[in-house]
Order: structure tokens, then sequence, then C-alpha cells
């Protein structure tokens, strides 16, 4: 198994997308890139510790390869806005990829620039080595799963959902 760790909005919409690819173990909702240990999702939302929100991502790359997982990321995130993902606004909503070994790093660096082709503003995403991953509190786990019809889940998440399903159909787990 492999990790990735990455940012595109509220850790619940990348979160949501990732448990639906074929050969992805687990999608964890956590914080990164800041500068306080074990932040809160409080403390990490008034923007004090520079964390942030992302997803850890463990995969088999037997089955889906670090490409694969950045093509999809490209497609469910704007990486043009900073700090922002629709009409969240805040450092902690940044688009970030942390890579953690020189091959990760490779790729992703190639990514964005074959990423770079299919947009017509610069893409902002932070690209830097992994820094400590700090996993969220419970509630914030699954929560797509858990509340598929509360507002934010219904009106954001199952959309950039559906259009990953669309656009990704040989990578959805299926039931």
């Amino acid at each position: 198994m492999e990790k990735a760790l990455l940012g595109g909005g509220c850790f619940w919409c990348i979160e949501a997308v990732y448990n639906r690819v074929i050969g992805v173990q687990s999608a964890i909702s956590g914080y990164a890139g800041g500068l306080r240990e074990s932040p809160s999702y409080e403390q990490v939302c008034s923007g004090a510790t520079g964390h942030a929100e992302v997803v850890e991502i463990t995969y088999d790359p037997k089955v889906i390869s670090y490409e694969d997982i950045l093509d999809i990321f490209w497609e469910i995130h704007n990486p043009t806005t900073l700090n922002a993902q629709g009409a969240d606004r805040g450092t902690q909503y940044r688009s970030v990829i942390y890579y953690y070994d020189e091959v990760q790093k490779a790729k992703a660096e190639h990514a964005i620039a074959e990423a770079q082709k299919n947009w017509g503003d610069p893409i902002v995403t932070e690209f830097s080595p992994a820094p400590k991953f700090f996993e969220a509190e419970g509630y914030h786990q699954e929560y797509y799963s858990e509340h598929p019809t509360q507002g934010y889940c219904y009106a954001v998440i199952a959309p950039k959902i559906e259009k990953f399903m669309k656009k990704f159909g040989d990578k959805v787990k299926r039931d």
C-alpha cells in the first residue's frame, strides 16, 4: 500500500470521492501543513494554525496509480482559486499536493504541468513535501456517507461524486 496526501477544499468532498475509488483502501479526513500539534477543527477553521483540510489516501498501486489519483484530484476541485473552493473560503480550503518521496514529487510535477494545459488561469496548488498528518475528529470521517441528505452534502458533495462517476466510471467501486 502507498499513501497520497491531498487537499482541495472541504475534506468531506475529497474523502467522499476517494472512498469510492477502486484500489483505495481508506481516505481519512485530517489536517496538515500548519504550525500547531494536534489541531482541532475549530482551531483550523480560525485560520490561525495554517493547516489545510486534507485527506490521507491509502491505495494499492497495483490497482490504481498515483497518476490516476492525481487525475481524479484535478477533476473534483478547482486548483486555480487561492484559498477557496466554491463558497468555502479560508486558507484551510487551499489546494495542496503533499508528496512523500522523490517519485511522487516527479509524478506530481508532471501532473501539474499537464493539468495546467486544461485550465485558463494559473494553478495555485501548494506543492511541498508531506508534513505531519493529523487525523480529524471522528465526526468528520465518512461524513457524506453518514449525512447524504444534509444540505452541504446534497448541494456540494453529491455533484462532485456524480461528476467523478461520469468521468471515471471504470474506477468506481461497485456494491
